[in-house]
């Protein structure tokens, strides 16, 4: 980066801290004049008038019940559908940029009414020049250096917190918020998510899968800010009506679907997770389409095993298994008492067990439902000293995730009592090679 860049980055940064502080002195006014509510909610109206980067903090706030309190993972359910969309030219403005040359030279049409638009990027069906349909992921301008400017400015702002008030409960804010960093900057760098579809696909190649598909990366129309992607049609997992034009045994299909993520498990040195139904779809010629692999999640090596027992005692109903298992998992400095923790696990399990028909309507998920459980599992690791790595949250949300497709797709099949499911024979060959991370090239 030449010099003129890096001092219009800084100043960049600068204008952003102004507006960051002026939006937050608004806030302690308004506070101060009597609008007072609950603090959950003043910090995600805060976060909102912030915009775009503090949309995502609050994004990720919700979908990490193993990191946050309930209160604020409950109230930041709302941040999920803030998603402005921006006005094509400033996308075309990225485009030119990052590819380097007139883009009707690499895209025959671009439309430019959004497919969606999310915090980060915003994605537009398009066709190459060669003829492929494909669909554009273009980072939003300025997305990275916000991103970097927003939470350094709260990760100082979290350690100063700390300093002047050693004694409270949640004094780990400043390594979540390293946390949190590390992953959203993770995610603004396309290379990683190409890489990503990449690994998958190679896992499908060498399993000989013929149920599942990731779309085709276009590396000569991609780049850091970029993501040209084969396009999919096809619908979502979960509408059942259409997926019957498509597929002819539903239940077949979403056994293939979970069958191929439990064995990427094995085979890739990250997985998929962020399995809502939007991002697996059953396509046109019946196969499963997993897209957007922006979020990914990675188990340590040396809590494979217990995680693997973890699972496999929620189909055997041993809660001792369970307990033992959790303490495995998550980070405790204090002693637990198994029998304790696997009667408060029994509770849960109840829960988890036995779905009212009325959560799943009209073929759609009910994601508090997920995050409601996920925030009970949380609370009991809680009360026992125990707090869950994030990506043991990840992946079990997706087991969660699937679970719920079962009750649309299969309702007579249990998660971890079907012959056609490939879970714990996965598994315990995934925790004998998680120790050596297999890469396919």
């Amino acid at each position: 980066m030449n010099r003129y860049a890096t001092f219009a980055n800084a100043l960049k940064g600068i204008v952003r801290i102004g507006e960051t502080s002026a939006v937050l002195a608004t806030t302690g006014m308004s506070w101060l004049r009597g609008n007072r509510p609950p603090t959950p909610r003043l910090v995600r109206q805060t976060f909102e008038r912030l915009g775009a980067t503090y949309v995502k903090l609050g994004q990720f706030v919700a979908s990490s019940p193993s990191l946050f309190p309930a209160d604020y993972v409950n109230e930041f359910q709302y941040c999920l559908d803030k998603t402005p969309v921006l006005p094509f030219k400033y996308i075309r403005r990225v485009l030119e940029q990052e590819l380097k040359q007139p883009i009707d030279q690499i895209f025959a049409s671009i439309d430019e009414t959004p497919l969606a638009s999310a915090s980060i990027a915003q994605v537009h069906a398009a066709t190459l020049v060669t003829g492929e349909s494909v669909v554009i992921k273009v980072q939003k301008p300025d997305v990275e250096n916000i991103l970097l400017t927003d939470l350094n400015f709260i990760y100082w702002a979290t350690r100063i917190f700390e300093r002047l008030f050693p004694k409270i409960k949640f004094a780990s804010l400043s390594a979540i918020v390293s946390e949190i960093q590390e992953c959203m900057m993770e995610e603004v760098d396309f290379y990683k998510e190409a890489e990503n579809i990449k690994q998958f696909n190679e896992f499908l190649k060498a399993t000989s899968n013929p149920l599942a598909i990731a779309p085709q990366v276009y590396p000569q129309a991609s780049s850091l800010r970029v993501l040209t992607m084969e396009r999919f049609y096809g619908v979502p997992l979960t509408d059942l009506e259409t997926i019957k034009k498509y597929a002819k045994d539903p239940a077949n299909t979403l056994v293939g679907a979970m069958n191929t993520w439990f064995s990427s498990l094995m085979f890739c040195e990250s997985f998929h997770a962020d399995l809502h139904a939007g991002n697996l779809m059953v396509l046109t010629d019946g196969r499963i389409g997993f897209i957007d692999f922006g979020i990914v999640g990675r188990i340590k090596p040396d809590t494979w095993t217990a995680t693997m027992a973890f699972m496999e005692s929620i189909g055997t109903g041993d809660f001792e298994k369970m307990a033992d298992a959790m303490m495995r998992i998550g980070m405790t400095s204090q002693k637990v008492n198994i029998d304790d923790l696997a009667k408060d696990l029994e509770v849960i399990y109840q829960a988890f067990t036995v779905v009212d028909p009325a959560s799943v309507l009209n073929g759609s998920v009910n994601d508090n439902e997920i995050n409601q459980l996920m925030l009970e599992i949380v609370a009991v690791g809680e009360k026992h000293g125990i707090r869950f790595p994030r990506a043991f949250a990840l992946l079990f949300k997706q087991i969660l995730y699937f679970d719920r497709y079962i009750k649309i797709l299969a309702p007579d099949m249990e998660l971890f009592n079907d012959d056609r499911l490939q879970l714990f024979g996965q598994l315990e060959q995934t925790a004998k090679a998680k120790p050596k991370p297999r890469t396919l090239h």
